[in-house]
């Protein structure tokens, strides 16, 4: 009788014991997931990068590691709240693939938000703008030369695959998808939930935008807007080579999209989304872009070349700028997950279905 009674007991502690390990295995649902890509230093308590602002204005209170990425992932159990540092330029690729492929979350009903800082054109914006990106287009792709010896008649070296000179739309299969659309209806959502959102301005910031006089939104306090982000892994400046991305991105958008922002990383990052929502591991329509200015893209119209493009002022306004800007848009997910859970919200639906 003993014997059969501690059998009993030993197949419930078994039982139980199975239960919690699968109750551990199983994926954690994630309401919003921001996707930052580098930090100056610790993630708390100095001096602030992309990630710092995220992990301790929500807050992000618990660490993760998760396999394939080189910094845990912060976590907060009480919002559904994930924030992942990726690494910049072909890091970010691999890292979000991890990220997705690790099997620690459930993504499917997940919203991303890219928050980083970028590169203006003085033509659309100023130092510490916000842009919400209704296009994402790949530069990578290209054929180049040297800009000394193109033809009289080129605008610059740079053109498209599978083509013979610039401004001609080419092919890059089995290199990239070069353009991704957003869901526009979100991003006009996302654009009007936070429109009127307060930017900070400064003398710091005035003092950099004092040699654009004669630019009108070159020339404005930061503020927010919606436009596309160009991505490309190489840091690049100048006039000829702001006209050629404006150019770019006008040619692979079929002249819907406007330049407005220049990153490192977003055609990478979004080419890992778009290929794992193709397996039903995230949704690609619930994907929104920020990005924020700390810096032009070239100097002011007949002026010489800055010797220095980026400005640490510049850099400390963009990373307040897109936590300011879209920690708006987290929290009313978050908090308001009966609402958005099922459908994603739109301007004309007040949170209603808009895929």
């Amino acid at each position: 009788m003993a014997m059969r009674l501690w059998g009993l007991i030993a197949a419930l502690c078994l039982g139980l014991s199975t239960l919690a390990h699968a109750e551990a295995a199983k994926p954690i649902p994630v309401k919003v997931v921001v996707l930052t890509t580098f930090e100056i230093g610790a993630v708390t308590g100095d001096q602030p990068g992309e990630f710092q602002p995220w992990v301790e204005g929500l807050p992000l209170t618990e660490t993760i590691a998760v396999p394939g990425l080189r910094h845990a992932a912060r976590w907060s159990p009480e919002t559904g709240v994930l924030g992942v540092m990726t690494d910049m330029r072909a890091r970010a690729r691999e890292s979000l693939a991890a990220l997705i492929l690790s099997g620690r979350f459930d993504f499917s009903k997940t919203y991303w938000i890219v928050a980083g800082i970028a590169g203006v054109d003085p033509k659309a914006a100023s130092i510490g703008s916000a842009a919400w990106a209704r296009y994402v287009v790949d530069a990578d792709p290209t054929y180049e030369v040297d800009d000394r010896e193109i033809p009289a008649d080129w605008p610059y070296g740079l053109y498209s695959l599978e083509t013979d000179k610039p401004n001609v739309k080419g092919s890059a299969v089995g290199s990239s998808g070069m353009v991704w659309a957003l869901n526009w209806r979100l991003v006009d959502w996302a654009y009007g939930l936070t429109a009127s959102t307060p930017i900070p301005d400064s003398a710091a910031l005035a003092n950099l935008r004092a040699p654009y006089a004669g630019e009108a939104n070159a020339i404005k306090p930061p503020f927010v807007l919606k436009g596309e982000a160009l991505g490309t892994t190489r840091f690049w400046h100048g006039a000829r080579r702001t006209q050629w991305a404006q150019d770019w991105v006008k040619l692979w958008t079929d002249g819907a999209g406007t330049f407005v922002m220049t990153d490192c990383e977003d055609q990478g990052l979004l080419d890992v989304l778009d290929l794992y929502a193709k397996s039903g591991k995230v949704d690609f329509s619930r994907v929104l872009v920020l990005r924020t200015a700390s810096n032009y893209s070239r100097a002011p119209l007949g002026a010489p070349e800055f010797p220095r493009a980026f400005h640490d002022e510049g850099a400390m306004a963009a990373f307040d700028s897109a936590y300011r800007v879209g920690s708006v848009v987290v929290r009313e997910l978050s908090s308001h997950w009966d609402r958005y859970e099922a459908n994603t919200p739109s301007m004309t639906s007040n949170g209603g279905a808009a895929k």
